[in-house]
């Protein structure tokens, strides 16, 4: 569907810089003004030319460090004090959605996986199709399987309200994937915030960076690789379908013809999966506890009860089985390395500084 936003945002980018940023400009100013000195001093000396030299180089190592950490600064409070509302805003629209429908927790998480695995945390996939560009949400992984962008809409409409211009739509979509796995029973973490929103988006990068669910364990492993993810951040991600439900399509080749699955859950999911009709039923990927998150998701895999065939290779004889039995045995490191590779993927990057823009509407660039 075209992008059908006319409006153009009368807002002015909202552009921070944190104060320990000043403090290190202050620094370097005050280190500039020194060599300057110390090069009157040095014009005397025979060694003149090679302080000069030195002072160049310096100067140049030192911009180069603090442009490069400027553009690439996250933090916890960064909406502390332009935004209070922030957090109380996004849990209680979060919090509403799944009251209404259990499974949008879920969406939420995904909607922050597909986005974040493409191009960074860049809300890329929150834009329409526009004249110029073919956006993410059209892309195989992604066309009538990605939800929670009304939620996340409705997030933005409240905030602008309340913050205007503020609150970027990519650093929504990270507080609200946090808030669905805690409020279905998940590990809290802090969110680091700070993102501006892309303003354009790219199907063919959408459709070739996620990850298929016929994917084998070292293409997982290094399709996660290129994304600065170690295979115990795949395996802990992964984890993440103790929560959702996924259409028969996807699951339709491993309950008819894999060896590597349990015969009566086999059974039981044909039933709803029919060998050539159906392919947009639902079947839970954890039937024991689908709206629960938990250590279950392992627990199948053991059993050979994982739905996805990328889910069942994480315990079929390949280096990541030490993983899986760990996690199904100790909810507690699952938790806590899911949070840890959920910081990871929200730091794949991000745009800061004056990179992108605070979008007014997070289906439309300004």
């Amino acid at each position: 569907m075209p992008c059908s936003c006319q409006e153009k945002s009368s807002i002015k980018p909202h552009i921070y810089l944190d104060i320990s940023y000043n403090l290190v400009l202050k620094t370097l100013l005050a280190f500039l003004n020194s060599l300057k000195e110390r090069s009157k001093m040095a014009r005397t000396s025979s060694s003149s030319t090679s302080f000069s030299s030195y002072m160049v180089s310096v100067t140049l190592a030192l911009l180069l460090i603090y442009t490069s950490s400027s553009s690439a600064h996250l933090s916890t409070d960064f909406y502390d004090k332009s935004c209070p509302q922030l957090f109380g805003t996004v849990k209680s629209v979060v919090q509403s959605a799944i009251a209404k429908e259990r499974r949008m927790g879920a969406s939420l998480v995904r909607l922050f996986f597909h986005d974040c695995f493409v191009k960074g945390c860049d809300a890329s996939i929150l834009l329409e199709d526009t004249a110029t560009f073919k956006g993410e949400q059209g892309a195989g992984p992604n066309n009538n399987s990605v939800r929670g962008y009304n939620v996340v809409a409705k997030i933005k409409s409240k905030l602008e309200k309340v913050c205007p211009g503020i609150v970027s739509c990519a650093d929504i979509v990270v507080i609200a994937a946090r808030d669905s796995t805690v409020l279905l029973g998940g590990p809290y973490w802090k969110v680091k915030l700070g993102r501006r929103d892309s303003k354009t988006a790219n199907m063919n990068a959408a459709s070739k960076s996620l990850p298929s669910d016929t994917s084998t364990v070292s293409q997982l492993i290094k399709r996660f690789k290129s994304k600065g993810l170690s295979a115990t951040d795949m395996v802990a991600l992964s984890g993440s379908h103790t929560i959702g439900q996924t259409k028969c399509k996807t699951f339709r080749a491993r309950i008819y013809n894999e060896t590597n699955i349990d015969k009566s859950f086999a059974t039981m999911r044909q039933k709803m999966c029919p060998l050539t009709t159906g392919d947009d039923n639902l079947a839970p990927l954890d039937f024991q506890t689908p709206n629960v998150f938990d250590n279950n998701y392992y627990k199948n895999l053991i059993h050979k009860k994982g739905l996805l065939h990328s889910d069942q290779v994480l315990f079929s004889g390949e280096s990541t089985d030490s993983l899986v039995r760990t996690y199904s045995n100790n909810p507690d490191i699952f938790f806590s390395d899911f949070a840890a590779a959920m910081v990871k993927m929200g730091d794949i990057d991000p745009r800061t500084g004056t990179r992108g823009e605070i979008r007014k509407k997070c289906s439309c660039p300004n």
